[in-house]
């Protein structure tokens, strides 16, 4: 099967053959302080392991379980937040964009506009991502089948629609019953045939939805599970929400894994992914 590279500023993402690349950083921006440590702590771990590496954080988390939780920081101080951390580290960005409206001025700045799930099916939404020429990441939809994602990559990647084939698909989990999500790993090769390179979050596929009532729960002991599986299963790619202290973090804190956890993880995955050579 072919898949074909995708560039994220300066760093080339999947293609046949290519090294498993990674996406990480913490659910939301909390602080200037956090996006430094978490940076800080990501490039020269993802250098050393010689995984192509992107930077995520977003400045606005709409999607919350209730209107009470903390979403984040304005749209201009978390880009140019993120805008800080590409030019100290040197690293790619990414952050999730809501509203087509938002679509120009995040493209300005990020290299990398992300598409939450519950919005892969907005047309306007992908059009405007799509015309920036960033490179976009669209999640797929908790209730989205991973066949059903080739009108998405039309709507993105289409010569008579987006016309950008800087184009990732993300592999999250499928709604299960109640405050519970299901990951299938037949949805990765699934996706790979529409030939674009393909992520697993694994973080996101352990949440609870509105398992804590008024936020979301999840089982962060599980990430490596699944990790391990979607990595064996042939993703390109891995996206991970990494905090110093999950415990302590205002936004998904149950799914996030804890930054000093990270090396060993990846080590593994890089194991698994060598030994499929």
């Amino acid at each position: 099967m072919t898949v074909k590279s995708v560039k994220v500023g300066g760093v080339t993402l999947g293609g046949t053959g290519a090294p498993l690349f990674l996406i990480a950083g913490p659910c939301v921006i909390e602080s200037a302080e956090l996006l430094r440590r978490v940076a800080g702590t990501l490039v020269p771990l993802a250098a050393e392991l010689k995984m192509p590496f992107v930077f995520k954080a977003s400045y606005d988390k709409a999607n919350r379980s209730s209107g009470k939780s903390y979403r984040g920081v304005e749209m201009e101080e978390g880009l140019a937040l993120l805008e800080g951390v590409r030019r100290e580290f040197g690293c790619p960005v990414l952050s999730d964009v809501h509203e087509a409206g938002q679509a120009a001025r995040a493209g300005a700045v990020l290299d990398c506009l992300q598409i939450p799930a519950f919005l892969c099916r907005q047309t306007d939404l992908l059009l405007a991502a799509a015309a920036t020429g960033k490179a976009v990441n669209v999640k797929k939809g908790q209730f989205l089948a991973p066949w059903d994602m080739k009108n998405v990559v039309e709507k993105v990647a289409g010569k008579e629609e987006g016309n950008n084939r800087n184009l990732l698909l993300t592999e999250r989990g499928t709604t299960f019953g109640y405050n519970r999500l299901v990951s299938d790993m037949t949805a990765i090769p699934t996706m790979r045939e529409f030939g674009y390179p393909v992520v697993f979050d694994a973080t996101h596929s352990v949440q609870q939805p509105g398992g804590l009532g008024n936020a979301s729960g999840g089982n962060r002991a599980m990430v490596p599970t699944l990790a391990r599986a979607a990595v064996a299963a042939g993703c390109d790619g891995l996206f991970l929400e990494v905090h110093p202290r999950p415990e302590a973090a205002l936004s998904d804190g149950p799914n996030m894994i804890a930054l000093a956890e990270l090396p060993e993880l990846l080590e593994e995955l890089m194991a698994i992914r060598g030994a499929m050579r």
